[in-house]
Order: structure tokens, then sequence, then C-alpha cells
């Protein structure tokens, strides 16, 4: 196998990646409404935390570094949070 083989393989990988994250985001609008409508705040500390731990959990399951996975979840859970301010400060919501 050649290195540009791989290298294909990975820009696959890294185009699902984007892909997931803009759906991940497009999620986050919804729960933006759904979090106006029954009065919730946008940050949920209980929530972040299981997703944290559960990332942290599973990428020790997958032998990949679960410090460096926690981190990139971090930033995810950031940009769904900003999402949902956006949401609600564009007047997104019915």
């Amino acid at each position: 196998m050649r290195i540009e083989d791989v290298r294909k393989e990975i820009d696959q990988v890294d185009r699902e990646i984007i892909r997931q994250i803009a759906r991940r985001q497009e999620m986050a609008g919804r729960i933006a409404r759904l979090k106006f409508h029954q009065g919730l705040p946008i940050h949920d500390d209980e929530r972040t935390r299981a997703v944290l731990d559960e990332t942290f959990r599973r990428a020790v399951e997958a032998k990949i570094d679960p410090v460096s996975v926690k981190k990139i979840f971090e930033i995810l859970i950031q940009m769904s949070e900003e999402r949902q301010r956006e949401c609600q400060g564009e007047g997104n919501l019915p």
C-alpha cells in the first residue's frame, strides 16, 4: 500500500468527522428549542460531566488517548452551547 492511499482514507475519515460535527450542531439547535420551551438553562453541568465521563471511558476501551478525546469533546460541547445561544439570540425559536 502506498502512503497516498492511506492519506486518501484519512481524508475520507476527516470528511466524515466534519459531517458528523455539522450534524451534532444541527441537533444543538433542536436542543435549544426544547430547552427554551422547558425553561432550562443552556449549560447543564450534570449532562456535560456525563458526556465527558462516557467519552473518556469509550476512548480507554478503544485504546486511544482518553485525555485528548476528552479535550475534543469539551470543544464539541462548547460549540453546541454556543449554537444554542445563537439560536435563542437569533429568534430561531418558535
